[in-house]
């Protein structure tokens, strides 16, 4: 299972040289790990390392490609803070993706830049909102017609406390076993949800196939204590990068992240035969988008 992650030894944000197993790595589903690449905060951004920061109805702060900031508590200098802390925390995850995947430049979409300073252990959620549950990225009311979601991880905990990941088999594994469980997709269905306004635009086969497997991980719990996986503890001072809709992942604890998401068609990727819309794809023998 370690096979899943691929530990690349670098320090700088903007990377000297990359290399075709990285890249092949990575476009597999599995995870890169940067164990010594730290995200530096400034004497003042010190003081966000706070729960008091996020607003208490949210999970997360977030900063919109757009730089409006959403979830933050605190007043105009707090907030100005947070919103300088991740907007170079998105410039310095742009360099790292760039100078990793030369070939994505021009092709990425931002989506929001986020930073995650409660407890993972003090959520209380629904078993399907259950992130320390494994499980693919896949989101009900936001279909994406197999876009891939990129992501890239830094561990900025004061306190030496790691983020705690399980980092599950490969997708095609997984895929074997939850897509025979999957319902079958109703487009009249698709369609009460788009016009209800539940979906932003009208679920694709794909996008339910991606719930299915979703849903279907996190409801088997005999599958979440018995699946092929490991713990892994990334510490303060790493980063991991990941397409989160390829790579079986669940976080069983940590504080203090920051996140910063891409988006890329598949047919952009090096290889874009194995996408998680190529796969599906190919097993269902159905054209999914």
């Amino acid at each position: 299972m370690n096979s899943q992650i691929v530990e690349i030894p670098v320090t700088q944000w903007q990377l000297l040289e990359t290399q075709p197993n990285w890249i092949q790595a990575l476009e597999q589903g599995k995870v890169l790990y940067l164990p010594t690449l730290p995200f530096t905060l400034t004497e003042e951004e010190q003081k966000l390392l706070t729960p008091d920061v996020l607003d208490a109805k949210v999970r997360n702060i977030s900063l919109a490609a757009d730089n409006s900031l959403k979830g933050a508590a605190g007043d105009a200098h707090t907030q100005e803070l947070l919103a300088g802390m991740l907007e170079r925390y998105r410039t310095q995850a742009q360099q790292l993706i760039h100078s990793l995947l030369p070939k994505y430049q021009g092709a990425l979409r931002n989506a929001p830049t986020s930073y995650r300073p409660k407890k993972v252990e003090a959520r209380k959620q629904s078993w399907r909102a259950d992130d320390r549950r494994m499980h693919v990225d896949a989101f009900p009311s936001r279909p994406n017609y197999g876009e891939r979601i990129l992501r890239v991880f830094s561990n900025v905990n004061p306190h030496g406390v790691p983020r705690v990941w399980r980092i599950g088999e490969p997708f095609a594994d997984m895929v074997e076993t939850m897509l025979p469980r999957s319902k079958p997709y109703v487009a009249w269905q698709a369609k009460v949800l788009h016009g209800l306004g539940i979906t932003k635009s009208l679920r694709s086969p794909y996008d339910h196939l991606m719930l299915q497997l979703h849903d279907n991980m996190k409801a088997d719990m005999h599958y979440q204590k018995t699946a092929k996986q490991i713990s892994m503890p990334f510490p303060p001072g790493s980063v991991w990068v990941c397409f989160s809709d390829h790579a079986l992942h669940g976080v069983e604890s940590g504080q203090y992240m920051l996140e910063q998401t891409f988006h890329i068609a598949p047919e952009q990727q090096y290889d874009p035969s194995i996408s998680p819309l190529a796969h599906l794809s190919k097993v269902t023998q159905r054209q999914l988008v």
